[in-house]
């Protein structure tokens, strides 16, 4: 059986309320419009997309690449599916890159923040 361990104590806050959700975009326009989009929408509390860089990856069984913009997303729990499901309906790619990652930690006034962003 997994424990629910506190971010802080007495702050009612635990693990895996907040989420850091990671994709990545063919280009900037496009991941800026999504991230304003993912804003307005209150899925999202803060949006960075990264510099260009390239992508080397195995894809139809041959080796390729390609330049794209990383985007790293901070939201909670309530909102993490929702983010998701809208991340593959308007991704360009046919299997979009979506990782999310437990936050199980943090500065409390942030993380409050991002509650306050997401509702």
């Amino acid at each position: 059986m997994v424990s629910i361990s506190p971010i802080q104590p007495g702050s009612g806050k635990t693990m895996a309320e907040y989420y850091l959700v990671i994709t990545s975009w063919p280009d900037f326009a496009g991941a800026k419009k999504q991230a304003r989009s993912w804003l307005q929408k209150k899925l999202a509390a803060n949006i960075n997309i990264l510099p260009q860089m390239e992508s080397i990856y195995r894809w139809d069984d041959e080796i390729r690449s390609g330049n794209e913009h990383q985007m790293l997303i901070k939201t909670c729990a309530h909102k993490v599916d929702a983010l998701e499901q809208e991340i593959r309906r308007v991704h360009p790619y046919a299997l979009a890159e979506i990782l999310r990652i437990a936050i199980d930690s943090g500065d409390p006034d942030y993380l409050d923040w991002i509650d306050q962003s997401t509702r």
